[in-house]
């Protein structure tokens, strides 16, 4: 084990010290006026801190350590297995809880402060065993909501944006939003929506987490409120298991202003990470759930690990981790 104790207000880059080490050392950061990691707890009071950026510095690092210092108990960081791989500096600890409560605010708080992605789970399922991800598609997978880039095509795109930052938001029922944004799609061409497909911005990391959970064995799926249309072209594009989506009513070309069949809905994507993880015999402790709206937060309960992706506040504060600034091969980090 290499011991760093870096000088008084240093500010070197913690990217430099790890380059000096293998991913089976361990980085520790002691100042000499705090023990920060010795503590005692029950073993069922453990878990693991996840810390990472691109060029994260000593400082970071320090002030993460600071500021959680009334909620953990943090051992010694050391270098995640992947970290480099994919542009970030990637540490992790064990920690021993002082206290839960307020501990995912505080986590919040210092993330957005410091610019840093922080998380702190119970348990980590484990990317070399077979798993099941679950994902939202609009404002995760991709960069666009396409309900509202329809709207534009029938000149109701800042009407409809509204009601769709309300619903994810969580202060409307989905369902019921659903159907209103839905109508006022009546008389768009169904030839148009290619328009939007063809030009889909994808969400950066998507085809890295995708690919590195392929090697794994992993089956992965798009349970989403938005439609069939890009859902499936998604399914195709990126090489998913599984896309399920809204079918949007067509009749002679023309959208109809209304959904073909059931809606899916909160209950329907946390339905399809149990379905999912029955049909390929994966425990609840390998499922992951990724989303950004209110919508996605049963699906969260429902699986091993929620994941919320750039997410709306409500969503940030009830998953059990969030990306708020990496791409989504962030989510590997909080793997084992």
């Amino acid at each position: 084990m290499k011991l760093i104790t870096p000088p008084e207000g240093s500010r070197h880059q913690s990217a430099a010290l790890i380059s000096m080490l293998d991913v089976h050392h361990t980085v520790r950061f002691e100042p000499a006026d705090r023990q920060w990691y010795a503590c005692e707890a029950s073993s069922q009071d453990q878990a693991i801190l996840t810390l990472f950026c691109q060029s994260l510095t000593v400082a970071q690092c320090e002030a993460v350590i600071d500021g959680l210092n009334d909620y953990l108990c943090v051992g010694g960081l050391s270098a995640h297995p992947l970290s480099g791989r994919y542009g970030e500096t990637v540490l992790r600890a064990p920690v021993l809880y002082k206290q839960r409560q307020g501990l995912a605010a505080r986590c919040s708080q210092l993330s957005t402060a410091l610019g840093v992605e922080l998380g702190v789970q119970d348990t980590q399922p484990a990317l070399a065993q077979p798993g099941v991800l679950v994902m939202d598609m609009d404002s995760t997978v991709i960069q666009i909501e396409c309900i509202d880039e329809i709207a534009k095509l029938a000149g109701l795109g800042e009407q409809v944006s509204q009601v769709t930052e309300k619903a994810m938001r969580g202060e409307l029922d989905f369902a019921q939003s659903l159907i209103s944004r839905v109508a006022c799609l009546q008389g768009v061409e169904q030839a148009q929506l290619a328009q939007i497909r063809d030009q889909i911005p994808l969400m950066p990391g998507i085809s890295v987490l995708i690919g590195e959970l392929k090697r794994h064995g992993w089956r992965i799926a798009l349970a989403s409120g938005g439609f069939t249309f890009f859902a499936n072209y998604l399914q195709s594009r990126l090489g998913l298991d599984r896309a399920y989506a809204n079918e949007l009513e067509v009749v002679d070309g023309t959208l109809t202003g209304k959904v073909a069949g059931d809606i899916v809905d909160a209950d329907t994507k946390a339905a399809v990470v149990s379905a999912m993880a029955e049909e390929y015999q994966v425990a609840r402790g390998q499922t992951v759930a990724l989303g950004d709206g209110a919508n996605d937060l049963v699906m969260m309960r429902q699986a091993g690990l929620g994941v919320a992706c750039h997410g709306k506040p409500v969503v940030n504060e009830k998953a059990d981790v969030a990306i708020r600034f990496s791409g989504l091969h962030g989510l590997l980090y909080f793997l084992r």
